[in-house]
């Protein structure tokens, strides 16, 4: 099951969008706007975004654009009417991983989100600056030297890279890292973050993980 956030404004595609989806197994929200969907794909909470070109607010390219800028990886579908050559290749190389024209048949798109989810569920290496993580191996480097986690940390940090760039909040963690949809009221996550950031920042001149007051964290390259 993969969670996937459709940024569309057309009522009934949308709608279509969401139950086929959900028919299958996966977890979507919906977004009638590219404002709204730029503050929810931001979240860092969804492992494929299905992006209508033409929004309302903020235009689906701009807002795939703002979420690169901002570190986000998460893999994209451009879903759409514009099917020009020169409107492909804008989708692309701002930043989308797929383009599908409309009319579409479910069925192709189903199958083209599961290609990305499973693309993005397989990726065995993330980097940020000098620190690497392989999934694969189960290693942590920093500057080529090793860095042992606990598992919890582990998660912890392999959910910081893979939002590198984007604020992570308290709430956020406590779902994705700790299966949590409510606040156990606790410093739980305060204590394992502190912990992880010693490991992962201790000893190395340039910081990369940074508390941001009152919001949460932020795992980010130098500038």
């Amino acid at each position: 099951m993969a969670r996937i956030l459709v940024v569309e404004d057309d009522v009934e595609t949308a709608e279509h969008l969401v139950l086929s989806l959900r028919e299958v197994g996966h977890s979507v929200d919906l977004a009638a706007n590219g404002r709204d969907g730029l503050v929810l794909a931001g979240s860092g909470r969804f492992d494929v975004l299905i992006v209508d070109r033409k929004l309302p607010g903020l235009d689906g390219l701009s807002l795939v654009k703002a979420v690169r800028a901002a570190g986000q990886r998460t893999p994209v579908i451009f879903l759409t009417a514009l099917s020009a050559i020169a409107d492909r290749v804008d989708g692309l190389e701002g930043g989308g991983d797929d383009y599908l024209v409309k009319p579409f048949a479910i069925a192709e798109l189903i199958a083209r989100v599961q290609v990305l989810a499973r693309r993005a569920e397989n990726a065995s290496l993330l980097t940020l600056a000098d620190l690497e993580m392989d999934l694969v191996g189960r290693s942590v480097r920093r500057a080529g030297v090793p860095v042992n986690l606990l598992p919890r940390e582990w998660r912890l940090l392999e959910f910081f890279m893979r939002n590198a760039g984007q604020v992570v909040t308290r709430a956020m963690l406590l779902e994705r890292v700790w299966g949590f949809n409510f606040d156990p009221g606790t410093g739980v996550v305060e204590t394992h973050v502190s912990r992880m950031r010693k490991k992962v920042d201790g000893g190395f001149a340039v910081e990369l993980l940074h508390t941001v007051r009152g919001i949460g964290y932020c795992l980010r390259a130098p500038d």
